[in-house]
């Protein structure tokens, strides 16, 4: 991981960082995501999409993304799912509205920022619920708002082996956590 300090929103979404760069708190944080980082959140990614597509109205599933929604910060989650009505402009590169739902993975060099600064980016900008995918540990958290007025994440829950990640988002979504972590010794 490298990090360059003191840039601006501005000034980082007009700058040529590498696809994954992310800017935490003025700080252009790079980290390059091992397979299996990559694997994981392609496999979260194409299960929200499967979901998506299986009938209409289902809002939208991504990854990455300029997600400008912190003071400071543009945020690249590793998978996102917003409702039909916060779908962000397709046009535009990028948008200052939350997901809805946000998924990050562990990686060794971003782990202390997804639990820390941008756990508090995401829970201040309204992002209804955030999972934190924790391989080594074999489990998700899982942070959420129990209604729409609740100013905070007043959930918190760990979802581990033999479990089933779901949220009431998403009605009819269940991924296996074994599933998840299929490969993993």
């Amino acid at each position: 991981m490298s990090a360059t300090t003191g840039i601006s929103i501005s000034d980082f979404l007009a700058g040529d960082w590498p696809p994954d760069a992310q800017l935490v708190d003025g700080e252009v944080i790079v980290n390059d995501p091992s397979f299996e980082h990559q694997r994981i959140a392609g496999l979260v990614f194409r299960r929200l999409a499967e979901w998506v597509d299986a009938a209409p109205g289902r809002g939208l599933a991504g990854f990455g993304g300029n997600w400008t929604i912190a003071p400071g910060s543009v945020y690249k989650p590793d998978a996102w799912w917003v409702a039909d009505a916060r779908r962000p402009d397709p046009a535009a590169v990028r948008s200052d509205t939350p997901p809805d739902l946000v998924v990050e993975v562990r990686s060794p060099g971003t782990w202390a920022l997804d639990l820390g600064p941008k756990r508090s980016g995401y829970e201040a900008s309204g992002v209804t619920e955030l999972w934190l995918v924790d391989p080594p540990a074999r489990s998700v958290l899982i942070h959420r708002r129990s209604h729409a007025d609740v100013a905070n994440f007043d959930v918190a829950a760990e979802v581990g082996p033999g479990g089933t990640l779901t949220t009431p988002l998403l009605d009819g979504f269940a991924l296996p956590i074994d599933e998840l972590f299929a490969g993993r010794s």
